[in-house]
This record gives C-alpha cells, sequence and structure tokens, in this order.
C-alpha cells in the first residue's frame, strides 16, 4: 500500500491542482494506458522544470519522482518554498555528488515499485537543451527488468514552450501531453545487468517516445552537449 503524504493531495485537489487544470487546461490523450493498480514506470521525454509538476497533475495514481538533494536545501524564502513544493509532491531527494548517486535513485524507485506504486522518471538523464529527445541510459531498463513494471511512455509536447529551461515564469498556455500504450518487458525477466538487453530496452522506450513526441532523436547523451568545452592547450 502506497503512503502519500495529506500535503500532496492537498496541493492536488485543492491548493495548486484546480488553479493550474484552470489555467494550463491540460490537453490529454492516452491516459487510460496508465493501469489503475500495479507496480508502473512512467518514463517521459524532459523539456522543462514544468515537467514534473504536470504529470502528476493530470495522472490519478501519485507519482513519484526523484530529485536532486539541492533543491531541498536551498536558502531563504524561495529555498523553503522549493522545499515544500518537492516535499508535498512526494519527491524523493537524491545525493548526487557521488559516484553510487544514479544506483541510489534507482533503488528509491525500486522502492515505490515493489510497493506498487508510479514511479516517474526521465530516461534522457536531464532536460533536453534544445527540444530534440537524446539517448536514453539504461537505468530506466533495469528498473522496469528488476520491478517487472510495464512502462508507460508519456511524450511531454510542447512544455518547452511553456516554461523554456531557464525561465521562472511560464508562458500561459494549454499544456499538452500524450500517454502511449503499456510496454511490457516480462520477455527479458532475469536478464536485468545484461548491458546489450538494458540497450535494447531503452531503445524501445525511446523509439516509442520519438514516434509519441513526433521530436527529432539524436543518438547521444543531452548531457554531453551541457558539458563545458575544455579550453586549447597552449602552444
Amino acid at each position: 500500500m502506497e503512503r502519500t503524504p495529506v500535503l500532496y493531495w492537498l496541493l492536488k485537489y485543492v491548493i495548486l491542482g484546480p488553479l493550474l487544470k484552470l489555467i494550463f487546461r491540460p490537453q490529454v490523450e492516452g491516459l487510460r494506458n496508465v493501469p489503475a493498480t500495479g507496480p508502473v514506470i512512467l518514463a517521459s521525454n524532459h523539456l522543462s522544470f514544468s515537467d514534473s509538476i504536470f504529470t502528476p497533475l493530470i495522472t490519478a495514481r501519485k507519482v513519484t519522482f526523484v530529485a536532486k538533494a539541492e533543491y531541498f536545501t536551498g536558502k531563504g524564502i524561495k529555498g523553503w518554498l522549493t522545499k515544500m513544493f518537492f516535499v508535498g509532491t512526494g519527491t524523493i531527494p537524491v545525493d548526487r555528488s557521488g559516484g553510487q548517486a544514479a544506483r541510489a535513485a534507482l533503488d528509491t524507485q525500486l522502492q515505490v515499485l515493489r510497493a506498487g506504486g508510479v514511479a516517474g522518471i526521465y530516461p534522457e538523464g536531464t532536460r533536453s537543451p534544445d527540444g530534440r529527445l537524446y539517448r536514453g541510459k539504461t537505468g530506466v531498463a533495469r528498473l522496469a527488468l528488476e520491478s517487472g513494471a510495464v512502462v508507460v511512455p508519456v511524450a511531454m509536447l510542447n512544455a518547452d514552450k511553456i516554461q523554456p529551461p531557464g525561465k521562472l515564469i511560464p508562458k500561459i498556455d494549454r499544456v499538452k501531453v500524450r500517454f502511449g500504450p503499456p510496454l511490457d518487458f516480462s520477455r527479458y525477466a532475469g536478464l536485468a545487468g545484461d548491458r546489450f538487453v538494458e540497450r535494447a530496452v531503452t531503445d524501445e522506450i525511446m523509439y516509442e517516445l520519438m514516434e509519441l513526441s513526433g521530436r527529432e532523436y539524436v543518438d547521444i547523451y543531452a548531457q554531453k552537449l551541457k558539458e563545458p568545452v575544455p579550453a586549447p592547450l597552449a602552444a
């Protein structure tokens, strides 16, 4: 049985949810593809900070994301409000500074799935720098194979237009989200840890996201584009 903070339901159905639905009027396709019970992974492309707001808002079941621990340790009023938002929405902090950060995030999501819950994950690992869809990291595959959960691909269609990266105040527009049919990877049961299988599963998920979103696919990791270019060596 999932344990859900009371603040989550207050934010979703009383405080923020009704207001956000009124302002952004979500246009949702395929929501019936999210199973009503059992463990589910919502695997989404990542265009904007607001992705983590709209997905839980329009999904009847509680969706648990993980977020970097820095979101929970900010100073001042802004830091406190950010922390309260993430705590209230059931987001779990993960320390991403160490070498085991990725495994810690997966273990946290695995607990959610083994309790029969819904885990939200961005296979690209970071927000797209230009709206295109980038190569998925295999953590989503390992999560699916270790938990036995189905994977529902979720295409955020215009979140980057509503709240582009770096913009605090979103543009008022109708948010559009599309849910694809569940992907069942039970045929690979017992093969978690096999890097070839995990890559095949991840690529299948990314293909579905490409088809759902209509976004151009780029077969490199998005993080590579965000890394600073080293200065040339002096002659």
